[in-house]
């Protein structure tokens, strides 16, 4: 559109016109001092057929020019936004498929537990029924029992309301009825410090080239205000053939130029170069906020990502840890030395400690794929970041 300014306008038409003039509406009072002749006021109707083509174009518009090139950074900027949008999409979907991960997760460690729970629960009643426990351990073992299967129900219906979300979220059926495929284990981040990855992201982002593109059109638009002080120069002709009829139609033609020298437009060029101005200062603002928002952007994702690391390794250690008190517990139980109690409330501790896992692997991950996005590589780099299995 900003375009067409600058390029030739040709039209053509074809026009057939009947015409019947009053010749005293154009001043004409003429009257013949001879007896019986005069001439008529009214002449007509006559008729004329044109065929025409006419162009126009502007020679030397600086203001047409300029908002031409401040339209080409406009499209630019829009198409670094499009870019940036899809980053946004990366990083939501990566983060409702991890989401999906840690529940599956989660229902996998809460089925481990029902079926220790389970095992404990029939050596229960075996020892009850050999007269070696009193009832209430058997009355405790089977609460843990079904405590754990309610746990198992619970997580089992967050998994599927989870898989509608990630459903819904990238424009598939609102349904549970798939499953995925790839799985995010733990994995160090890549090894990149502070300092390239800001400038990584500051060379990468989207968002910022989108600004940087903005700030280049809004300085074209105030070189067009400007310009609209300055004189503009257009051509302007037509050809075609005229008569009372095609066949005796004769060609004719029009060319001119026009100099358009500006005096006095009532301030609206003055008003145009403010208005351009406070455009370009927000635009540049919007840059140097963006900047600062980019910045914090990948510091966060670092003060996370070393916050899901040390949670992951503290709790795989308790994990570790839990795991072997629970059998402990269990075989101190089998051989009779210690209460049932001992052994649901190390259950219980491991139950706990892998769902501390799950969370800090999850967290590790999400912060991963916010770094990937704060350094404008969700969508390219996101098997590096994740390394998907």
């Amino acid at each position: 559109m900003a375009r067409s300014a600058l390029l030739p306008n040709i039209n053509g038409d074809i026009a057939e016109t009947v015409e019947q003039v009053n010749l005293k509406t154009f001043g004409f009072r003429l009257s013949v001092p001879i007896p019986g002749f005069s001439i008529p006021s009214v002449v007509g109707p006559f008729n004329y057929i044109d065929f025409r083509a006419s162009m126009t174009q502007n020679v030397a518009d600086f203001t047409a020019l300029n908002n031409y090139r401040s339209a080409k950074e406009v499209l630019r900027a829009n198409q670094f936004a499009a870019q940036d949008a899809r980053e946004l999409v990366v990083l939501a979907a990566g983060a409702a498929y991890l989401q999906v991960i840690a529940a599956k997760a989660r229902v996998v460690s809460a089925q481990a537990q029902l079926d220790t729970a389970n095992h404990l629960y029939n050596e229960t009643e075996l020892q009850l029924q050999n007269g070696k426990v009193p009832p209430i351990d058997a009355n405790q073992s089977q609460v843990q029992a079904l405590t754990q299967q309610q746990r198992l129900v619970t997580l089992q219906n967050d998994v599927a309301k989870k898989k509608i979300a990630l459903a819904r979220l990238i424009g598939l059926p609102a349904t549970d009825q798939y499953d995925i495929t790839d799985d995010v284990p733990y994995s160090p981040a890549p090894v990149l410090s502070v300092e390239d990855a800001l400038k990584q992201a500051y060379d990468r982002r989207a968002d910022l080239k989108a600004a940087d593109a903005q700030i280049r059109a809004a300085e074209r638009t105030l070189v067009a205000a400007r310009a609209e002080r300055l004189p503009a120069l257009s051509v302007n002709g037509d050809v075609g053939e005229i008569g009372t009829t095609p066949s005796q139609a004769r060609t004719t033609y029009t060319a001119a130029a026009t100099l358009k020298i500006p005096i006095w437009q009532g301030g609206r060029t003055d008003g145009d170069i403010e208005q351009a101005e406070a455009a370009l200062a927000q635009r540049r603002a919007e840059l140097e906020d963006l900047k600062s928002q980019i910045e914090a952007d990948v510091r966060n994702a670092y003060l996370d990502l070393q916050a899901a690391t040390s949670q992951v390794e503290l709790s795989q250690k308790n994990v570790d840890l839990s795991r072997d008190t629970l059998n402990q517990s269990k075989l101190r139980f089998e051989a009779g030395v210690t209460h049932n109690l001992e052994v649901v409330q190390s259950q219980e501790s491991l139950a706990s400690a892998e769902q501390d896992y799950v969370d800090a692997v999850f967290a590790h991950n999400i912060a991963k794929l916010d770094l990937a996005r704060a350094l404008g590589k969700a969508a390219d780099g996101l098997p590096q970041f994740l390394k998907m299995q």
